[in-house]
């Protein structure tokens, strides 16, 4: 898949919701209602962070539900990739971009989100094809304001920001024409995992898929 091919991809994917949600799986049982809460909430595009021990499994049980999409986040390398893709990942998120990175995506045709902080590092991942990129951490590297501000001589990079964002400033981020989606965390929080309260995490998710972009 080339850049051009995966910046498409990405850019469907983004259209699907404006938020993805960033999960942290650290019980394997409850990836599969977690996710079958998130797509009932309205949120089908679902990224799984590879931070623990569990998250390939997680990924696993999530590709089997119906109506959902399901990614791997933090590729760091080329075996993250091999290993992602092998779970049942269909797209990638990264919080930086690499060469090797970049070359194993495209070599394993799977559309990955690349982060960005700088618009130097936007440049380049445009100068190779990535139009669709993720800011990270938003938050941190200034916000709302940062984003528009990167985005405004680089008009044709589109973003999903992702770190820090929750449902208090996330109408700032989804109101920047450059903003395609979000990333967030809270809507599949670890204390309502721990519960078993799938209902609150799908009132959650249909909360965050009816904001306005």
């Amino acid at each position: 898949m080339t850049p051009q091919e995966a910046s498409i991809s990405n850019e469907k994917l983004c259209g699907l919701a404006p938020v993805i949600p960033v999960i942290v799986v650290k019980d394997v049982a409850h990836a599969k209602p977690l996710a079958e809460a998130l797509v009932a909430g309205g949120l089908p595009v679902l990224e799984v962070t590879l931070r623990t021990p569990v998250a390939l499994d997680a990924i696993r049980e999530m590709a089997t539900v119906e109506g959902g999409v399901v990614g791997a986040g933090t590729l760091l390398s080329a075996a993250d990739v091999k290993a992602a893709v092998e779970a049942g990942a269909k797209f990638g998120v990264s919080p930086g971009a690499t060469d090797e990175l970049l070359d194993a995506v495209e070599a394993a045709d799977l559309p990955t989100l690349p982060g960005v902080a700088t618009s130097t590092e936007s440049m380049r991942l445009l100068a190779r094809g990535y139009t669709v990129q993720k800011f990270f951490p938003a938050e941190a590297n200034g916000g709302a304001k940062a984003l528009k501000a990167i985005g405004a001589p680089l008009l044709a990079a589109k973003f999903c920001p992702t770190g820090g964002i929750s449902m208090k400033n996330v109408g700032d981020y989804l109101s920047l024409s450059n903003t395609l989606c979000v990333g967030g965390s809270w809507v599949a929080p670890l204390d309502l995992m721990e519960k078993g309260d799938w209902k609150a995490i799908e009132e959650l998710a249909a909360e965050a898929a009816a904001l306005p972009r």
